[in-house]
């Protein structure tokens, strides 16, 4: 039965994922990508890992993406009407040579990217709760990584910034 769970939460997720990437509405987008979180707690809670599934559904689908929906609607982007390119090809040459990008550029990451293991053993996370493991991984061992998504963050906020005050 879990098995059955997992595949219907993970082609849920899949698909929504694709349709995000691929539909051409951004209303559409935003609800396939609630969706798409949606899912990812469902797996996130058949990991066990309640506390993540509670703040993907609570910050992710709840928040930040109703903010995106409330942005979209108040700037009126469905009005924007996409000018059909005649040379699809171009996309799926952007997105091939993207994927080939990606593959040549795995190995590359694992080099840098120090493969560190963590420190609890199953009797000590059997000891703390689910929170408390993450909060202790996260903030000891995985300290520089999460101090780098920090600032990919603060730089796409600027970015967002930045993009909103041409208009």
């Amino acid at each position: 039965m879990e098995a059955l769970i997992f595949y219907v939460l993970a082609a849920i997720t899949v698909v929504s994922a694709f349709c995000v990437v691929l539909l051409r509405r951004p209303i559409h987008n935003v609800l396939f990508m609630i969706l798409m979180m949606i899912g990812l707690a469902g797996l996130f809670i058949l990991l066990q890992a309640e506390f993540v599934a509670m703040v993907q559904l609570i910050v992710y689908a709840g928040a930040v993406m109703v903010l995106f929906l409330f942005v979209i609607m108040l700037l009126n982007l469905e009005s924007l009407s996409f000018p059909d390119d005649p040379r699809a090809v171009r996309w799926w040459g952007g997105m091939v040579l993207a994927l080939g990008l990606l593959v040549l550029l795995i190995p590359v990451f694992k080099a840098f990217v120090p493969h560190v293991v963590g420190t609890l053993t199953q009797q000590n996370s059997s000891v703390l709760s689910n929170t408390q493991v993450i909060a202790k991984e996260l903030f000891t061992t995985y300290l520089l990584p999460f101090e780098i998504a920090s600032v990919l963050l603060l730089a796409a906020i600027i970015g967002a910034v930045v993009l909103a005050r041409r208009r």
